[in-house]
């Protein structure tokens, strides 16, 4: 048992803290901007709530964050009330938000400089993934803390490996996102095709998934996409924040990403259409519109 904080119990946070504290036992503090959700988390699950980043963090061995993107992960890390100014000598830090590859070197850079360890850690799996506890980690930083941190991640992952150096898990997680979106494209365009072609849906999929066109959002996305319903998950706005990084990312080291930016476009447009909430599969509405 390690003494644990999680700051942030967002729709990933608030599930990925509870396994910490009932499938880990781990003793845990949280931390919530809005303090009636720590609260409810305690309720539910044990533990202790803390009125700051910095409170939630005294003293603890390991601090698990999940916010929203740099902005957030700076204010409640470096910020006035922030949790590195209270984190132990030779604790970890492991951040779970998406956010760029620059702040997970930033955040490391500052964690050695007053003698803990930082790992960036975001995940892959989403809503489901979080509340089953079967995410996929990746992670960039140093071996050792690595090793430290991993069983205690272990309690909501499925897979977790150490990509490289620190950043080195924002810029895989990165590559998740690319592929990701043209895969739902992809799929949008397949599915579209298949209802103007008349072709049985059921029928269809039972087929193709059997083959090479098959995969996860094939088979756990076509039946909601055909029918419209859109309610699953990961949200367009913070899959636009997400590949927003990735096209940034690769302005920087010269990538190309051709399809990504037309997809990230056509997510615009998605928002346009006011599906800012609707999850990412929500590419096919864009398709069907009248």
């Amino acid at each position: 048992m390690a003494k644990v904080a999680f700051l942030g119990l967002g729709v990933m946070g608030y599930p990925m803290a509870g396994h910490l504290k009932q499938k880990g036992g781990h003793d845990v503090t949280v931390y919530n901007r809005t303090a009636a959700k720590a609260e409810k988390w305690v309720a539910q699950f044990g533990g202790k709530s803390a009125p700051t980043p910095n409170q939630a963090a005294d003293g603890q061995d390991f601090v698990m964050c999940c916010v929203g993107n740099d902005d957030d992960l700076r204010e409640v890390t470096l910020g006035a009330s922030g949790a590195f100014g209270a984190m132990k000598k030779g604790a970890v830090f492991v951040d779970h938000t998406t956010a760029s590859a620059e702040i997970a070197r930033e955040l490391y850079a500052a964690g050695k400089n007053s003698g803990f360890d930082v790992i960036d850690a975001p995940v892959s799996g989403g809503q489901a993934g979080a509340e089953n506890g079967v995410l996929t980690v990746m992670c960039g930083g140093d071996a050792a803390a690595f090793d430290r941190a991993k069983p205690v991640i272990d309690s909501y992952a499925r897979a977790c490996n150490l990509m490289g150096a620190p950043g080195a898990g924002q810029l895989a997680k990165m590559v998740n996102q690319i592929c990701i979106a043209g895969l739902v494209q992809g799929l949008s365009e397949g599915l579209h095709f298949a209802k103007k072609a008349g072709l049985d849906i059921e029928k269809l999929i039972a087929t193709i998934s059997k083959g090479a066109a098959q995969s996860w959002q094939m088979e756990n996305r076509y039946k909601t996409m055909a029918e419209g319903k859109f309610d699953f998950g990961f949200a367009v706005d913070w899959m636009r924040k997400d590949l927003g990084i990735c096209l940034t990312e690769a302005r920087r080291n010269g990538a190309h990403l051709p399809v990504t930016a037309l997809v990230d476009q056509f997510y615009s447009e998605v928002q346009a259409m006011g599906g800012k909430r609707w999850d990412t599969s929500s590419l096919i509405a864009r398709l069907e519109r009248n």
